[in-house]
Order: C-alpha cells, then structure tokens, then sequence
C-alpha cells in the first residue's frame, strides 16, 4: 500500500456508520433487559448480605421473633427474585443475533446469576440447620418433668400439694399452648425453605446448562480478541518499519538529487569555460 494515497483516502465521504457493521449492531430491548437483569442481581446480592445476618442471629441470645419475621420475610422476597431472575436469565440466553459484546454480556450475566444463587442455597440450607435447632431445642424444653415432688403422708397437706399442682398446671398452660403454636410455624419454614431449594436447584441447573453451551462461544470470542489484538501490534509494527523505510527513502532521493545537481554544475562550468 502506498502512503502517498492516504489524504486521497482521508478526503473520502465517510458514508460508511458503526452501525452498519453487524458485529456492533445496537439493540436496545436487549441493552435495557440485561442492564434490567443486572441491577435486580445486585439487588439480590444486598439481600442476601442482609439475610445472612438476620440467620447468624439465630439461636444466640439476640434471637427474637422479630428477627425470624425479618428471616422469613428476606426468604421469601430473595426467593422469589431468583425466580424471577432466573427465567430472566433464561431468556437472555436464548437471545438470538448477537454482537460479541452482546455474547459476552449474557454470559457475564449468567455466571453471576449462578454465582449469587449457590451463596443462596447454602444461606438456605444454613437457615435450616438453624431452625431445626431451634424447633428441637423448645420441644425438648416443654418435655414434662419425670421427677415430682414427694407427697406427704398428712392427708390434708397431700390434698394441698395436688391442688397447688393443678393450678400451676392450668396457669402454665397458656404457655405451653403458644410455645407449641411457635414450634408448629418453625417446622412449617423449614418445609418451606426445603421446597424453596429443590425448586431452585432445578431452575440453577438450567441456567448452568445455558451457561455451558455459551462457554464456548466466549472462548471463542476471547480468542478473536486475543488475535485481533495480536494483528494490531503486528501492524503497528509494520507501519513503523514501513514508516522508517520510507524515511531513509526519501533521504537517498535528496541525495541523489543533489549528487545530479553537482554534476550538472560541473558540466555546464566545463562547457562554459571550454
């Protein structure tokens, strides 16, 4: 290629737009569902930093029903925001005609979808293992006493101790009744949550087969880079070299040029002075 054409080249109308360019086509429904995807990841990942406190709550002296209300209710939003997400993620990858920027963004998507989703279900099967604890822990605390109080052989002081009994059994009794309501409600989460991870194990092993198959389409998109990027350094080294060759060309020319012009002075003082 000569250099001398380059302002001849410059000065063409540039008619020719990125956008024509199917490699940097623009599709803003894709843009604004994956940018969409992306902040209601983030938003999951703020939940589960804030639901992973909430459990390490659990079981410890700061243990409270408004923290199990706190628990299940993250629960139950983060749940379903991987749901969401999840068929979200779904879609994207089933996108067709993709730029490699758009292929690269779904499969950024799709690993950090499944990333955040296996920190869930092991926050999950945390919860769990907490409120089994717990349910387990309160029912063995309402087991009846086996040791009683010996009675005494007075008939009167018998017949004062079972009535003392009787009440305290009926005054605690309210008691027992609310403790057993609470037992019921954990072992009812936990159901929940194990349900809760059998269904997203199947959506998580969906989105780990999208991201299988689009495993070697980004490699094969690393690979364009690394060789486009590996054909640009080799060109800039050409056009050095090509820049330098040019240089000492036109240096030989002047020299040249001026070795003719000496010539022709000596020839024309010759014919003169002759």
């Amino acid at each position: 290629m000569s250099f001398d054409r380059s302002p001849a080249l410059e000065s063409q109308p540039t008619t020719f737009r990125r956008s024509d360019d199917p490699e940097y086509r623009d599709d803003p429904e894709f843009s604004r569902f994956s940018e969409s995807l992306s902040e209601q990841l983030f938003s999951l990942t703020s939940k589960i930093g804030r639901l992973s406190q909430q459990i390490n709550l659990l079981g410890t002296k700061r243990d409270t029903e408004r923290v199990r209300e706190r628990v299940h209710d993250l629960l139950e939003e983060t749940r379903d925001g991987f749901k969401e997400v999840g068929e979200g993620v779904k879609k994207l990858g089933a996108w067709e005609d993709l730029s490699a920027s758009q292929k690269y963004t779904q499969q950024k998507l799709s690993r950090e979808f499944q990333a955040s989703g296996t920190e869930f279900q092991s926050i999950q099967r945390l919860a769990i293992e907490k409120e089994r604890a717990s349910a387990t822990a309160a029912r063995t605390a309402l087991d009846p006493n086996d040791a009683s109080a010996p009675y005494s052989d007075s008939p009167s002081k018998r017949q004062s101790q079972l009535q003392e009994q009787d009440h305290l059994r009926l005054a605690s009794q309210d008691e027992v009744d609310f403790q057993e309501s609470l037992i019921v409600e954990r072992e009812s989460e936990i159901r929940n949550i194990e349900q809760s991870v059998g269904e997203l194990n199947e959506l998580f092993r969906d989105v780990a087969h999208i991201v299988h198959e689009q495993g070697a389409v980004l490699e094969t998109i690393d690979g364009n880079v690394q060789n486009v990027a590996t054909d640009t350094r080799h060109a800039d080294i050409e056009l050095r070299s090509a820049s330098r060759y040019q240089k000492n060309a036109r240096g030989k020319a002047c020299c040249l040029l001026v070795i003719l012009a000496i010539v022709l002075v000596i020839i024309v003082l010759a014919v003169v002075l002759g």
